[in-house]
């Protein structure tokens, strides 16, 4: 069973390796009672998230994990008050698909602005068996 750890945070790089950095230091501190399915699923969509934070956000940008015995919440913040538009994706687009993979795979997900200005978007991927 996954034991609580406290929440742990990560100053990500401002540049094209943060989504391969925050994957790995994901997979580093993620709850190891967690199947692989479940990490997999998470690193997809901090990878989605950091990106869409590169591209179209503010410095600092925090990656924030969290697991508690239901599963793992992840948090990105960054420095932009913007908040997320979704976009359609053509078939043989590249991108625009992060909110759909954030419906599919989370349990829930939101935007929360902060209190410096920037925002946060989080998610909560629940377990999905005994671990």
């Amino acid at each position: 069973m996954c034991h609580s750890t406290p929440r742990q945070e990560l100053i990500l790089p401002r540049d094209a390796s943060a989504p391969s950095v925050a994957r790995n230091w994901l997979r580093a501190v993620g709850c190891g009672s967690h199947g692989g399915d479940l990490l997999d699923d998470a690193a997809l969509l901090v990878s989605e998230l950091v990106t869409n934070a590169l591209l179209y956000g503010g410095p600092p940008i925090v990656l924030a994990v969290d697991c508690d015995g239901s599963g793992l919440d992840v948090r990105v913040r960054d420095g932009s008050s913007s908040w997320p538009v979704p976009r359609p994706a053509g078939p043989d687009a590249e991108d625009g698909r992060g909110f759909l993979l954030l419906d599919l795979l989370s349990e829930r997900w939101g935007v929360e602005a902060e209190v410096d200005g920037g925002k946060e978007v989080w998610f909560h991927l629940r377990r999905s068996g005994p671990y």
